[in-house]
C-alpha cells in the first residue's frame, strides 16, 4: 500500500495571515522552521497535536489547513 501525502494550503494561509513566515509559524506552534517546510512541501505529515496547533494559529478549522486526497473509490 503506497503512503498517500496529506495535502495543505500552509502557504496560503501563511501569505493571508500577513505572509507570516515559516519561522515564525514554527515559534508558535513549537517546532523547527524545517519542519514546517517539511509539511508545506508533503514531504512529512504532521501529528494531530501539530495539525490542530496549525489550524488554531491561523483560527480555522482543521479541514481548511490539511486535506486528504479521496482515491476515487468508493465502498
Amino acid at each position: 500500500m503506497a503512503k498517500t501525502a496529506i495535502e495543505n494550503c500552509i502557504r496560503t494561509l501563511r501569505f493571508h495571515a500577513g505572509e507570516m513566515t515559516q519561522q515564525a509559524l514554527a515559534d508558535k506552534v513549537g517546532v523547527t522552521r524545517q519542519t514546517i517546510i517539511a509539511i508545506e512541501a508533503a514531504r512529512y505529515s504532521p501529528s494531530l497535536e501539530v495539525a490542530f496547533q496549525i489550524a488554531e494559529v491561523f483560527q480555522v478549522p482543521l479541514e481548511e489547513v490539511f486535506q486528504y486526497p479521496s482515491t476515487g473509490t468508493a465502498d
